[in-house]
């Protein structure tokens, strides 16, 4: 998974890799050939494949004329490792504008995540080598070794499968982010079928003609199929850069809200796609002490529940048993917890014939009118509370405090009963 805008993109920490090769295309295998040439010290990459196998490179970031990551040593140091790559100029982009857009099916293979030969073949004739040769990655570490280190070695290995996976990374190195590119290919295309020179030619934001647009669409593929929905969320990006932050900014923080976000966006990507979700009711927006609670419903025990119970203004324990609320029913639980409402005359009549309903007479518990909407079986730590939307949930008494037991049910003998067993 990677993030980040166009001009920079953040891949997250690969996991360990096995016995195989580190890279399974041909580009790939040209990449580490570079690395591989330039080394005056093979000890040296060595290292750098043991650590690069060892899932010892953090997250990469790449950028133009650049790749960097947090490379840690057995011991657990932390080295920043940079490795340099020349980006071409505005010359040299102009040239290979104009050789995509007379090949069409090299764009549409970049977008397949291929890089055909005739590519980097086509590329070269005009003037343009895609691909690193010896000499070409300029290595810089904090280790402090002036040539190629096992950390910037473990970064290039980590890139190589990077690069198998997606050949637009080698352009962004070479200074073209995928949007940017595509963009530009798009109105160099336009004003070709118009008859204009790319700085005459109209941006596309102001409207093309139907037949323009039409003769642009050769450079570019029909959309693909929409991805199968992942197992599990993806795991954002580290932030320990080795670097002290701004103040005011927490990385754990921020790390801890990346991964809550990814949760979310799965689940609710997972509902969308759920046969029958278009007929489910829109779910209301969360208050801010709802999503403060959500929140904590999640977070580790440390600095990041504390900051979470001091911004709800609630105590630990009070805190705690919100959460618990949360944890059973989310929303509509919370204000049960949180709220006392009265119910109308009608809605309490129901909720009392409901109640002398629910059990037999000899097995009827006795139930005590405890606050609005609220009803307590004296001496068992039991209570029933009536929710807005009619379910009644259960609640027990805990040192001194009445705590959410367990979900609502529209039976309130049902909702009473796992309580009363505990008792």
């Amino acid at each position: 998974m990677s993030v980040g805008d166009d001009n920079e993109r953040t891949f997250a920490a690969l996991p360990p890799e096995g016995g195989r090769g580190f890279a399974h295309t041909w580009w790939g295998r040209t990449w580490l050939k570079a690395l591989e040439d330039t080394a005056l010290d093979s000890g040296q990459l060595k290292k750098g494949r043991r650590h690069a196998r060892e899932g010892a490179v953090g997250a990469v970031s790449v950028r133009p004329g650049r790749i960097t990551a947090v490379v840690r040593d057995r011991d657990g140091t932390g080295q920043r490792a940079d490795v340099l790559l020349q980006e071409f100029d505005e010359a040299a982009w102009d040239r290979f504008l104009d050789m995509a857009v007379d090949r069409s099916g090299h764009i549409a293979a970049l977008l397949d995540r291929e890089m055909p030969p005739v590519l980097v073949e086509d590329a070269a004739a005009a003037g343009l080598e895609l691909l690193p040769g010896i000499g070409d990655l300029e290595p810089e570490c904090t280790c402090g070794a002036w040539d190629l280190c096992p950390h910037t070695a473990a970064l290039c290995y980590q890139v190589a499968r990077l690069l198998d996976q997606d050949p637009f990374v080698l352009l962004l190195m070479r200074g073209r982010g995928e949007r940017r590119l595509l963009d530009e290919l798009q109105a160099r295309s336009m004003a070709r079928a118009s008859g204009d020179t790319p700085d005459e030619a109209e941006p596309a934001s102001e409207g093309v003609r139907a037949d323009e647009a039409f003769a642009a669409g050769g450079i570019l593929p029909p959309l693909p199929a929409p991805p199968p929905l992942p197992d599990e969320p993806g795991q954002p990006p580290s932030l320990d850069t080795e670097t002290e932050p701004p103040p005011g900014i927490d990385p754990g923080a921020l790390e801890f809200l990346a991964a809550d976000t990814a949760r979310r966006a799965h689940r609710i990507l997972a509902e969308a796609i759920t046969p029958g979700h278009q007929g489910q009711a829109v779910e209301g927006e969360l208050t801010s002490d709802q999503d403060l609670v959500r929140l904590a419903s999640s977070a580790p025990a440390g600095v990041i529940a504390s900051r979470l119970a001091s911004a709800t203004g609630r105590q630990r324990a009070e805190l705690d048993l919100a959460v618990r609320a949360w944890r059973s029913g989310g929303p509509a639980a919370l204000s049960v917890f949180d709220e006392e409402w009265t119910p109308e005359p009608a809605d309490l009549a129901r909720a009392t014939t409901l109640l002398e309903e629910a059990w037999e007479e000899p097995d009827r518990p006795r139930l005590r009118v405890s606050g609005p909407g609220r009803w307590t079986v004296p001496g068992s730590g039991a209570q029933l509370r009536l929710g807005r939307d009619g379910r009644w949930w259960p609640y027990r008494k805990e040192s001194g405090r009445w705590a959410p037991a367990g979900p609502a049910d529209h039976d309130p003998a049902a909702a009473l009963a796992g309580v009363l067993e505990q008792a």
